[in-house]
């Protein structure tokens, strides 16, 4: 029997949330240093994954397939693709750097309602969701899935509601009220989603009679397997309705500037750019491999709510006064993009669409982090409160912009090609949405340039004049990603080319060619 590599990936970061969560509670410091030493090791499993993984070898790789619920036909079955791959390496590079910045986040202090924070509960949440999401990329049983897709909501609702922001305006009772209200938004939304996702998958088992997904694939393939149009179309919906709100997707979006407004940076990264790439990843496994025709049915629907969530986004991001909510509405602009790319179905697009997922998870992370370092040393998280940073803390002030410039799709930044790619293939099948994503770009430059401006530039208020630089542990956290975005900026070759042959795939799945140019005759 192999080595279960999958399977000991996902499970480290579980059992290291037992250990932290198991130490006493007088030893905060050595909780801390136990469960970054747990995300350290998992990063290790997954690279070990990626370079086992051989991008032209089968479709799914690291397999593992065991009985689990035999009387209805459940499996612990696991593989990975590219976009799998790409995913877990991106989730398990995140952590460390989440409980980097949260260093200081759960220590605790007595509030309003006397209530403290325990410092090993923090930390026990953040690597138990990361042990869930990593398990749901490596995940092809559906039922499997779809356990994972909703377990995840437990800790990421005590994040949450449990260890929220302190720089709240209107102090400790109000803040604890925020709070809540956020994290029982997130919970539901999210938990509606999947109880109708949870019918569908009842439903596709009731058809298919399996739950495994390259069973389905397969006897689909085959022939042995038809599905109804209308039952298809049915059974599409339930599952990319609640793809949609963990993407989220316009107009299911609303909970996600609440619960990253509400929770601390770090949480807030941990819910953008980890825990909602679930969504847009199952897009690509499951909607579009299951339900090819649906899909295809769906799409010109789809296109109309990704380009929404393209300019809507944009534009709220525009008027925000919170800095937080500002970095929120960016991403559902950019989860506005990714969809578009998936959906596009073009191989540059859904290409795009991947590298969306992986390159926003990065720039996304180095800017919310940074400014979770500057709310931390102002107590704010009001723009107007701030003015003239870049002139007594330099260095924050530069890991800033260039953690803006990456957000608005610099040339030369990662995000600009995985952006680039996305309007290409658009451009090919639908140019008229084309043209209206880029309106996207435009409002992304003026949302970070007017942030950059009115929080570093200009007089120094009285309030940040004694505002410290990034200290050496921000700075270990900040400094790694702003070499990977320049590095994948300038080459992201090693990330294409462990994603293009998982595209190929799904572009087979839903029998689709990439449209060819138009050329003139020579007269």
């Amino acid at each position: 029997m192999s080595f279960p590599l999958l399977t000991v990936t996902a499970a480290l970061p579980a059992v290291g949330a037992i250990a932290t969560a198991a130490v006493p509670a007088a030893r905060r410091t050595a909780a801390k240093w136990l469960a970054l030493l747990f995300s350290l090791a998992t990063l290790v499993l997954a690279a070990i994954v990626l370079v086992r993984f051989e991008p032209g070898g089968d479709r799914y790789q690291l397999t593992e397939s065991h009985a689990w619920i035999k009387d209805f036909g459940v499996r612990y079955e696991l593989g990975v693709d590219g976009i799998g791959v790409a995913l877990i390496a991106l989730t398990a590079l995140l952590i460390p750097f989440v409980i980097g910045a949260g260093w200081n986040d759960a220590e605790p202090q007595e509030t309003g309602s006397k209530r403290w924070r325990p410092t090993q509960g923090f930390f026990a949440l953040i690597l138990m969701v990361e042990a869930m999401v990593i398990l749901s990329f490596e995940a092809t049983d559906v039922f499997l899935f779809y356990i994972l897709f909703e377990a995840m909501l437990i800790p990421m609702y005590f994040l949450i509601g449990g260890f929220g922001d302190r720089a709240h305006a209107g102090g400790d009772e109000a803040a604890a009220t925020q709070r809540s209200y956020a994290a029982v938004k997130f919970l539901l939304y999210n938990l509606v989603g999947g109880l109708i996702m949870l019918a569908a998958v009842i439903g596709l088992y009731v058809v298919a009679g399996s739950f495994s997904l390259s069973e389905i694939a397969e006897a689909r393939a085959s022939g042995q397997l038809e599905m109804a149009t209308n039952t298809e179309r049915w059974l599409f919906l339930g599952f990319f309705f609640a793809f949609a709100i963990k993407a989220p997707l316009w107009p299911l979006h609303t909970w996600l500037p609440n619960a990253m407004g509400e929770a601390t940076a770090p949480v807030a990264v941990l819910i953008t750019a980890v825990v909602d790439k679930v969504g847009t990843f199952a897009m690509l496994r499951f909607c579009l491999q299951l339900f090819p025709e649906a899909s295809k049915w769906a799409t010109p629907v789809i296109l109309v709510l990704a380009l929404i969530s393209i300019v809507y986004g944009a534009l709220l991001a525009v008027g925000q006064r919170d800095i937080k909510r500002l970095v929120a509405y960016a991403s559902i602009s950019h989860f506005g993009f990714i969809v578009l790319g998936i959906f596009a179905m073009t191989s540059q697009g859904q290409s795009g669409a991947t590298l969306y997922m992986v390159n926003h998870g990065i720039s996304t992370a180095a800017l919310m982090l940074v400014a979770g370092f500057l709310i931390t040393r102002r107590g704010s998280r009001l723009i107007a409160d701030y003015g003239g940073v870049q002139k007594v803390a330099p260095v924050l002030a530069g890991t800033f912009l260039i953690g803006g410039l990456a957000t608005l799709s610099l040339p030369g930044l990662a995000p600009f090609v995985s952006e680039f790619l996305v309007l290409v293939g658009t451009f090919a099948r639908y140019p008229v949405a084309g043209i209206i994503a880029t309106f996207g770009i435009v409002l992304a430059a003026l949302y970070t340039l007017v942030l950059y401006q009115r929080t570093m530039t200009g007089p120094v208020k009285a309030e940040v004049r004694s505002m410290p630089d990034l200290k050496a542990r921000e700075l270990a956290v900040v400094a790694p990603l702003i070499a990977l975005l320049i590095f994948l900026g300038v080459f992201p070759k090693p990330l294409t080319d462990i994603v293009n042959p998982a595209v190929e795939h799904t572009m087979s799945d839903v029998q689709q060619k990439d449209p060819q140019p138009e050329v003139e005759a020579a007269k």
